[in-house]
């Protein structure tokens, strides 16, 4: 069975990749298992355009981030590891396992860095080449 509490720890660590950019974006949902981010920017169907969200599941925690979608070339050198948690094209599932023995910082560094370029533009994208294991 897995333990809630460190899924808590977890969730509350993929969201807070998030939250500085509350203002820049809508925030849809926040809920104690569910935040959901959309951008401002309405479609032509008036409807405005899924941005990121952190969901708790039975067994994993999805982090999605929709921009790595429709941009497929945000991902280029990211890690082996980071890609091997994708599940589809914009969803990270961050097992059981990983909530007990907590997130790999390399996993938390890549996703703030990939948020904050699509966010704000900030072109530091290239320092994940770089960055420390």
């Amino acid at each position: 069975m897995v333990d809630n509490h460190n899924f808590d720890e977890v969730f509350w660590r993929l969201k807070s990749l998030l939250t500085p950019y509350a203002n820049r974006l809508v925030v849809t949902s926040d809920q104690p298992a569910n935040y959901y981010l959309d951008t401002p920017y309405l479609d032509k169907n008036n409807k405005r355009l899924f941005f990121g969200a952190v969901q708790v599941r039975k067994s994993y925690i999805s982090f999605y981030l929709m921009p790595v979608y429709m941009f497929p070339g945000l991902l280029e050198g990211v890690s082996a590891g980071l890609r091997k948690r994708m599940q589809g094209k914009s969803c990270f599932n961050i097992a059981a396992w990983m909530a007990h023995v907590g997130i790999p910082a390399r996993l938390i560094f890549e996703l703030a860095v990939a948020i904050d370029y699509l966010v704000s533009g900030n072109h530091s994208y290239h320092y994940l080449h770089t960055s420390p294991a």
